[in-house]
Parts: C-alpha cells; sequence; structure tokens
C-alpha cells in the first residue's frame, strides 16, 4: 500500500472520529450553539448585567487606584526624621492638601536597609520601580509644608537638594465614582422596580417602564383557546340560560338583528364567594370562540396616578379593535366601589378616577358597539349605582348556593378523577352538605381523597367522605386536648341539652349527630338540618332561640350553675332577638318598623338612626324575649330530665351519638317530615351549635 493511501486512510478515520466525538458532545451539552443544555436564552434574563457591572464598579472603587495599591503608609513623624531627613526624598506631591506622595532616590531604594523588609531583608519595592514610593495621609497642608523646611534646615540638607512640596489636583476614578455610584444604582434600581411593576402579559420585557399605563388583561383567542365549556359547569341552570344567550349572540348576531334586538352590553355576576362565578366565565370564553380579555379588578389599581384610567382606555381600545369581544373583570368591587364613601377629604382618589374612565367607556359619548362585558363581585351592595343602570350592566345574574339536584352533578363532576368504592352514594353526599358551594364541594372531595390516603386506603370511602365534612366544617379533630372528666361530663350534658330541647320542639331543626369531640376551637357540636325558608314566622324564631338556649339551661339543671362553653350560643340568639325586633318589626312594643339599611349608608354613620328612648326599649324587648325563650327551655328540660341524663350518659360512653340514638331514647320525632316532601327549589344548611371555650 502506497504511503499516500495510508494518508487518505489516517485523514478519513481521523474524520470520522471527529464527527463520532462531535456526536457524542451534541448528546451530551446539547446543540453546538448552546453548549450548556437545550435551554434557550430568550433574551429576558437581563439582570445578571446588572450584577456585573455593579461588581466591576465596586472593584474599581476598591482596587482602582493603583498608586494607592504600591504606596508604603508612613506616619508625618516617620517620614520628617527616618526619610526626610536623611536627604533621600527627590518630590513631595500633596494631593487636596490632605494627603502627600513622596518619591526617593531610586538608588537609595534598593540599597539602603532602611527601606528593606526587617524579616527577608528584601527591598519594599519591585526591581525598576521609580515612585511614588510613600505615602501620609491626613496631613495638615500648612503645618506639613513648614515642617518640611524646617526638617531639611535642621538636617543641613543642601539647598540644591532641597525638596519643595508641590499641590496636585486630581480626581481619580474612585472618586469620580464615590459620587456616581449612588446615582446609577438608584437608576439601576428604578429600573429594575419598572420593569417588575410593567410586567404581565403586556408590560414584561424591555420597556416595562414605558407599558405602565398598558392593560394587563390576559387576552385568550383562537391561539389560546380556553377548554373550559358549559359542560364542564355543573348546575347553575339559570345562570348559564342567562350567559348562553350572550354567546348565542356573538355566534348568530343576525337571529337578534332582524328582529330590532339588541344584546346587553354588560352581565354582572352576583353571589356568595365560590359558586362559580370566575367558572361561569371561562366557560363563556371557552364556548363564545371570540377573543376574550381577562383581568381582576385589582389590576386597574397602582401607586401611579392615572395609571388606571389609563389601563381602562388600553383595554377598551384593545377589545374594540378585535371586536366582536368578551372584557371580563373578576372581582370588580375593587374599583366599582361606591364614589363618595371615603372618608379622608383632600387629595386625588384613584380609584375613583379608575372608576370615572370604566363609566364613560361602558356607556360614554363615544361608541362601544361589538364589546361585551361580563364582571364578577361578591359585594355588589358596595358598588355604585352609576355602574349599575341599564345600558352599563344591563344584567344582575345571581349565582346561588346550590341546591339539591344541582349539588348531585357538582359531585359527579369532581368525583370524577377521585376513586370511590360502592358505598360512596352521591345522593347521600348531595343531602349530607346542604348550603355547601361548588368550592366547597370540591374542597370535600380532596378533603376525603386525603384522609383515605392518609389511612392508606385504595380507594376512597363513605366514612372518609363523612370525616371531611365534619373536618372541613368544624375543624380538625383535637385527640389529645387535655379535658378533665368533670369538664367532659359538663360538655355532654350541655349537647344533650341541645339535642333534647331540638328535639321536643316542632319548629326547631332536626338533629344529625351530636358529638363531644373536640374539633377547631369547639370542644363539642350538636349538628342540625335546618329546613330552608324563604320567610320566617315568630314562632320558629322563638323555637330556634331555645334550641340553642338548651346547653346552658341544660348545664344550669344537672350542676346548679353555668359556664363560658354558650358563648356562640348566646351570640346566635342574641343577633336573633335584635333582628326580629329591629329589623324585622316582630315586637308588639316597638311596632311595624325597620331600622334596616339596604343602601348600605349607615355603614359610615356614627349615630344610631332611632332615639336613646328607643334604644332603651329594643334592650328591654330583647332581654324579655330572651328571657321567655330560656323559661320555656328550661320547662322542657325539666320534663325530660331522666331522658335528658341518660342521652348525656350515652354520648360520655360512645362520645358520637345519631339520629336513631335520639329515636331509641326519645322515641318518634312527632314534627318529622318526609325528606321527598320537601318543595323543589328549597334547600337546606348544616348548622351546628358548638361549645367554645
Amino acid at each position: 500500500m502506497s504511503n499516500e493511501t495510508q494518508n487518505n486512510n489516517t485523514q478519513n478515520s481521523s474524520e470520522e472520529e471527529r464527527k463520532k466525538q462531535f456526536e457524542r458532545m451534541k448528546e451530551k451539552f446539547g446543540k453546538p450553539n448552546n453548549p450548556f443544555g437545550g435551554n434557550k436564552n430568550n433574551g429576558n434574563n437581563f439582570y445578571w448585567i446588572y450584577a456585573v457591572v455593579i461588581g466591576v464598579l465596586m472593584f474599581i472603587i476598591f482596587f482602582g487606584n493603583s498608586f494607592n495599591g504600591k504606596l508604603v503608609e508612613k506616619t508625618q513623624s516617620q517620614f520628617f526624621y527616618d526619610i526626610l531627613a536623611k536627604g533621600d526624598v527627590i518630590d513631595i506631591a500633596i494631593v487636596k492638601q490632605t494627603t502627600a506622595r513622596i518619591t526617593i532616590n531610586p538608588d537609595s531604594a534598593f540599597v539602603c536597609d532602611r527601606y528593606k523588609n526587617k524579616h527577608n531583608g528584601k527591598s519594599l519595592f519591585p526591581k525598576g520601580y521609580t515612585g511614588p514610593h510613600f505615602i501620609v495621609n491626613n496631613i495638615s497642608n500648612d503645618y506639613f509644608v513648614n515642617m518640611v523646611d524646617k526638617v531639611q534646615e535642621q538636617s543641613n540638607i543642601p539647598k540644591e537638594r532641597r525638596v519643595i512640596p508641590r499641590s496636585v489636583d486630581e480626581t481619580s476614578i474612585g472618586d469620580m465614582l464615590t459620587w456616581w455610584l449612588p446615582i446609577i444604582l438608584m437608576v439601576v434600581i428604578f429600573v429594575v422596580m419598572m420593569r417588575r411593576m410593567g410586567g404581565g402579559p403586556s408590560g414584561g420585557g424591555p420597556g416595562g417602564i414605558f407599558n405602565i399605563g398598558k392593560s394587563r388583561a390576559t387576552l385568550f383567542d383562537k391561539d389560546t383557546q380556553v377548554n373550559v365549556t358549559f359542560n364542564d359547569v355543573a348546575g347553575l341552570d339559570g345562570a348559564k340560560l342567562e350567559v348562553m344567550e350572550i354567546v348565542d349572540f356573538l355566534k348568530n348576531p343576525k337571529k337578534y338583528t332582524d328582529l330590532g334586538a339588541k344584546i346587553p352590553k354588560g352581565a354582572l355576576l352576583v353571589g356568595p364567594p365560590g359558586t362559580g362565578k370566575t367558572l361561569l366565565a371561562k366557560a363563556v370564553a371557552g364556548e363564545a370562540k371570540v377573543p376574550f380579555f381577562s383581568l381582576s379588578g385589582s389590576d386597574f389599581v397602582e401607586m401611579f396616578v392615572g395609571v388606571g384610567a389609563s389601563r381602562v382606555r388600553d383595554l377598551f381600545r384593545q377589545a374594540k379593535e378585535k371586536s366582536p369581544s368578551i372584557i371580563f373583570i373578576d372581582e370588580i368591587d375593587a374599583i366599582g366601589r361606591a364614589r363618595g364613601k371615603n372618608m379622608a377629604t383632600g387629595g386625588n382618589d384613584e380609584r375613583e378616577n379608575t372608576l370615572n374612565q370604566l363609566l364613560t367607556e361602558m356607556d360614554g359619548f363615544g361608541t362601544n358597539s361589538g364589546v361585551i362585558i361580563l364582571a364578577a363581585t361578591n359585594r355588589a351592595d358596595i358598588l355604585d349605582r352609576a355602574l349599575l343602570r341599564a345600558g352599563r350592566f344591563d344584567r344582575q345574574i345571581y349565582v346561588d348556593m346550590p341546591d339539591l339536584n344541582e349539588r348531585k352533578e357538582i359531585f359527579q363532576v369532581h368525583l370524577k378523577k377521585i376513586k370511590i368504592d360502592a358505598s360512596v352514594e352521591i345522593e347521600f353526599l348531595a343531602r349530607q352538605t346542604p348550603g355547601f358551594s361548588g368550592a366547597d364541594i370540591a374542597n370535600i372531595c380532596n378533603e376525603a381523597a386525603l384522609i383515605a390516603a392518609r389511612s392508606n386506603k385504595k380507594q376512597v370511602t363513605k366514612q372518609d367522605f363523612l370525616d371531611a365534612v365534619d373536618r372541613i366544617i368544624a375543624g380538625l379533630e383535637k385527640k389529645n386536648k387535655i379535658i378533665t372528666q368533670h369538664e367532659k361530663r359538663v360538655i355532654a350534658f350541655h349537647e344533650a341539652g341541645h339535642a333534647t330541647v331540638s328535639w321536643m320542639l316542632e319548629h326547631a331543626s332536626p338533629l344529625i349527630k351530636v358529638t363531644i369531640v373536640p374539633r377547631g376551637r369547639s370542644l363539642g357540636a350538636a349538628w342540625y338540618l335546618p329546613e330552608e325558608r324563604q320567610i320566617t314566622t315568630p314562632d320558629q324564631i322563638m323555637d330556634e332561640m331555645c334550641a340553642a338556649l338548651g346547653g346552658r339551661a341544660s348545664e344550669e339543671i344537672i350542676f346548679g350553675k353555668v359556664s363560658t362553653g354558650a358563648l356562640s350560643d348566646l351570640e346566635k340568639i342574641t343577633k336573633q332577638a335584635y333582628a326580629s325586633i329591629v329589623y324585622y318589626g316582630l315586637n308588639d312594643k316597638i311596632g311595624n318598623i325597620s331600622y334596616y339599611d339596604s343602601s348600605g349608608q349607615s355603614e359610615y354613620s356614627f349615630s344610631k338612626p332611632y332615639s336613646e328612648q328607643t334604644a332603651k326599649t329594643i334592650d328591654e324587648e330583647v332581654k324579655k324575649m330572651i328571657d321567655i325563650a330560656y323559661a320555656k327551655t328550661k320547662q322542657i328540660l325539666i320534663s325530660n330530665k331522666e331522658k335528658l341524663t341518660v342521652l348525656a350518659n350515652k354520648l360520655l360512653e360512645k362520645e358520637v351519638i345519631f339520629k336513631e340514638d335520639l329515636e331509641d331514647i326519645f322515641g318518634k320525632r312527632p314534627f318529622e317530615k318526609n325528606e321527598n316532601e320537601q318543595p323543589k327549589g328549597q334547600d337546606n344548611s348544616i348548622t351546628a351549635s358548638n361549645t367554645l371555650m
């Protein structure tokens, strides 16, 4: 084989080896142009530049003066008598009349022993260094100059070799940065703050300081579709019908415009927290297939004056450009609070300016066709009346707590992702959670799964859901709480008193269970399932007050004294008594008068809407009403004292008793209603009478 062939083979093998090595490097580090992995730098992580710049500036300040790094510092006396008096000085430069730089004869610097290190005998200065060699700090200019002349004269140094100090006015880089560095740091901090404040969907990245007045709404369009639809929203049938009409108009506008109809400009979703207002808006975004702008009311609020109004203008400008479109403002009460109720006087109210701009954009002089506004709040009573008028929010859609059938639908949605066994019945769970919102039901399902996982179960059982309900309503069970036997007995009779009175009264809420297991802040609780009523009569209020007073009355009858355990009961009945007299006009002495203010104006008033004499009468009637209820309660308990004792002892034995246990002691409740007779659309809400510490 020829040498040329050998060389070619060697080159080919080397080339193949290089390719293999390159492939191995690619697999190890990523692409060649990004050798540190597959993560690309998108240019947004620019803060490290600031750190490098600040580090360089600090290095220059502390280490940038090349002179001071090599000079040997001497005191004035050491300089005068050890250096100047020897005749070695050839130059004295006084800088800013505070520092003297001394240059000596280079020959002396490397020859004389006084300029050598005492430990190793080497010269203090590197070879070839011509000065300056020494530095004297904190001098007094006039004194120093006079002493230089005096020392040279006393040392008999010839006049031709004498040194006259010279003044030098120089500015070092460190001195310049001493002035400029604080300003630079302030500018850097300001820019970083502006970038952070101007961040978000439209204000992030470089130039965020100029986007501070831009809208921060999140845009959902064909590129970023929302996957939530009306099929994912369980319950809320009435609210869905209202918003589906808006979606239908956006999809088929000709169907309405041919008849001369106009779609409402805005719809306000009102309801308690957790009922699904935001979820309903997400479903609108997923169904409408039009640009959907979503943001919170707090996104308009900023520390700078005029920013909120500017963001409102920019939001509607973007919405008009992409019309037909929908704007959704969550928690609109952050900027929609009624004007004129701010207690602070004077100054500029940024929130009111933002609200004024929002009112103008929604229905002002200019046209705003093709833009529909959805908003959600749980505090509609504090919103400005101009915001709620027709032409702005034409409709108020009330999203109420789910009823029995709607709770079934919500459970079906949330139980799809949970492994449940055959003991779990959706009908039972829906009946055990009256008054729960959709968020509460989702929390129960999650809590039940956590409880099951804590017990190393493979599936979630019915008991896990019951424990989850207790955990959410009453709090965490405190098994290690220290309670004496006497206290436990008092708690048992307290809860047995609640159960006995509620069982014997027609209008009292039916009992579910009684427990003396401490949970949260309560030492025991009696659980009821009250019937939902649209109106309440005085007899019903009286029976409910008697049931609440059953615990305290039981303590007095059995032990002859009362305790602090009835705190929550007393708070409840006091509010009920005052409400029935002051608000509902159910008292004969006060008459058909209500001092309730639905407008909320009295929130900022420091005076009562009635006279002192009327207030005295109200207090007397409240006490009279409570005394009557307490006397009635004691009479019921005295008549059933034996059964009360049996119930309390059973409670001490089991710690938790249910409706069936009360039936064994008291017999069938004569006022019991068939659950199936409950009118359609009505619902219940669980209440608990707690024994507090």
